[in-house]
C-alpha cells in the first residue's frame, strides 16, 4: 500500500512540475504575443503567472527539498564571519604585491631564456 501511495505522489509530483512549466511557457508566450499591450501590463501578468508556476511547484516533494536548501543556504550564510574593511584591503594589497614580484621574476627568467636562445642560435647576444 505505501509503494502505491509513493507511486501516485510521484505522479502527481510530475503532473504539478509539468503544469508549472506549461504555465511559465504559457506565460512567456503571452508576453511576447500581447507586444501592443503596455510593458508593464504585461511584466505584471508574467510576474503573476512565474509567481503561481513557483507556487505549484513548491507543492512537490522537489520543491520542498529545494525550499529547506534555500532555508539552509541562508542559516549558513548567516553564520560566515565576513572580513572587515581592513582585512580586506590588507589582504588585497599582499596579493598584489606578490602578483607584481612574480611578474618581475617571470620578466627577468623570460629575458635571460631569451638571450640564452638568441646566443646559441646565433643571432645577436
Amino acid at each position: 500500500m505505501n509503494a502505491r501511495a509513493e507511486a501516485s505522489n510521484s505522479r502527481l509530483d510530475t503532473v504539478k512540475l509539468a503544469v508549472a512549466v506549461a504555465l511559465l511557457v504559457g506565460g512567456i508566450f503571452a508576453f511576447y504575443f500581447f507586444a501592443d499591450y503596455s510593458t508593464l501590463l504585461r511584466v505584471i501578468g508574467l510576474l503573476a503567472i512565474g509567481a503561481a508556476a513557483v507556487a505549484i511547484a513548491l507543492q512537490t516533494a522537489r520543491g520542498r527539498r529545494l525550499w529547506q536548501f534555500v532555508g539552509d543556504s541562508r542559516a549558513e550564510i548567516r553564520k560566515v564571519v565576513w572580513p572587515t574593511r581592513q582585512e580586506t584591503m590588507q589582504t588585497t594589497l599582499v596579493v598584489m604585491a606578490m602578483v607584481l614580484v612574480l611578474g618581475i621574476i617571470l620578466w627577468v627568467f623570460d629575458s635571460i631564456l631569451m638571450s640564452l636562445v638568441r646566443f646559441l642560435v646565433g643571432r645577436g647576444g
